[in-house]
């Protein structure tokens, strides 16, 4: 009996055990911190595609999971911040991009000079790869505005400014929906080198893995 009655007690405690952790690891992912994969170019040359970072998002507060809804506030996004929030167009995406503009600013874009709140910005992030200004008749990417950024939303740009798909085209972010912060790299490597290659390896970027997120 004894060893039926020890038998069943690890068994029981293993159980536990893996419960205990499977409930951390879903408090951890859904309060404080999570891992997210740069899959696109829109924020280069400071996010690379094949980057993997933390978003910590308990620095903006303690948010009701799904909803956005928050229970305990500490600080809104900044201008210049990098988040990460639900894509308002199709919310089971996520995306990042940067803060540039935040609620009661206007943003003005003038062949691709952006403007807020009437003066000119000289980002140091932004990074332009196409000499040629469109203007905006043919879209919004390097002539558009004034707008004002509506409490409780954002104003959002990718780094990689004449490729990128953000605020200029589908409009505001709601806070509701930002998930968190980005805040270091923790993996990194070139997705050109095929999986199976020899050179895989060869292929971490191992210079990034670390890095802050600025």
């Amino acid at each position: 009996m004894d060893g039926v009655k020890s038998e069943k007690s690890v068994v029981r405690e293993y159980t536990e055990a893996i419960i205990i952790a499977v409930i951390l690891a879903l408090f951890i992912r859904s309060f404080i911190v999570q891992a997210f994969k740069i899959p696109s170019g829109s924020m280069l040359p400071t996010l690379q595609i094949g980057d993997h970072l933390l978003v910590n998002k308990f620095i903006y507060g303690v948010k009701m999971p799904k909803t956005g809804w928050m229970l305990i506030p500490w600080k809104t996004p900044q201008r210049d911040e990098i988040v990460v929030f639900r894509f308002p167009e199709d919310r089971s995406i996520d995306y990042i991009k940067r803060v540039v503009g935040v609620a009661g600013d206007t943003i003005e874009i003038k062949n691709k000079q952006l403007y807020i709140n009437g003066e000119a910005t000289n980002n140091p992030h932004a990074h332009y790869t196409d000499p040629d200004i469109l203007p905006a008749s043919a879209g919004p990417r390097d002539n558009m505005g004034p707008v004002k950024v509506p409490e409780g939303s954002l104003f959002v740009m990718g780094d990689n400014r004449d490729n990128s798909w953000d605020s200029r085209f589908w409009g505001f972010v709601d806070l509701h929906d930002v998930l968190g912060k980005a805040f270091i790299l923790y993996w990194s490597w070139d997705l050109e080198k095929p999986l199976m290659s020899v050179d895989r390896f060869a292929s971490i970027r191992w210079s990034r893995i670390g890095d802050l997120v600025r």
